[in-house]
């Protein structure tokens, strides 16, 4: 059997068909919306805004963050999370609320993306999310680029509390709960 030869192929296919399998047209994830869509632009432009050199959340975006291999599962918690509330979350037992999806995007636009994303998050009292990393390796770094990255932003946002790999229904390793703060919430 050869990946070249055109019977295998065929054969391949209508096996794969008759099991109910069917090819998959796009490579994008589909989030369901519970929110009403985001003007992209607005955010972006939100994010600009609010992206000081300075500031620890645009600190990472130069390359230099710890590679994670694309079947890792990540997680992280402030020192004083509630194991109760990091167990639910874990288990994906508190809804996400809106989702962001940064297949395609270079780490410059993935990072603004997911500032906007989640200041606006934050801005409307959400309490968790989700963001779809994916966890494909970059031809010249050989590991999940995106993934890597945003497991460091997360960790410094200050808006963040906690956040987990999902549960294979909502992307499994390629995808990340995050816990937010609530506008004016100092701690847990």
């Amino acid at each position: 059997m050869s990946i070249d030869d055109p019977d295998d192929t065929d054969l391949f296919y209508n096996n794969m068909k008759g099991m109910g399998v069917r090819r998959i047209q796009h490579n994008r994830a589909s989030l369901p919306r519970t929110q009403p869509p985001i003007d992209r632009r607005a955010r972006r432009a939100a994010a600009e805004s609010h992206n000081d050199p300075t500031s620890v959340s645009s600190r990472t975006s130069d390359g230099r963050v710890l590679p994670v291999r694309p079947s890792e599962s990540l997680h992280f918690a402030l020192p004083d999370m509630p194991y109760r509330t990091l167990q639910q979350l874990r288990r994906g037992a508190i809804s996400w609320q809106s989702g962001l999806d940064l297949h395609g995007y270079t780490v410059d636009e993935a990072r603004l993306e997911l500032e906007g994303f989640l200041s606006e998050a934050v801005g409307k009292q959400l309490r968790c999310v989700i963001v779809v990393h994916g966890k494909a390796r970059s031809g010249i770094a050989g590991y999940p680029v995106i993934k890597s990255h945003v497991n460091a932003w997360l960790r410094e946002l200050p808006e963040v509390l906690a956040f987990c790999s999902s549960l294979e229904k909502d992307g499994g390793t390629g995808a990340v709960y995050v816990l937010l703060k609530r506008r004016g919430q100092a701690s847990l």
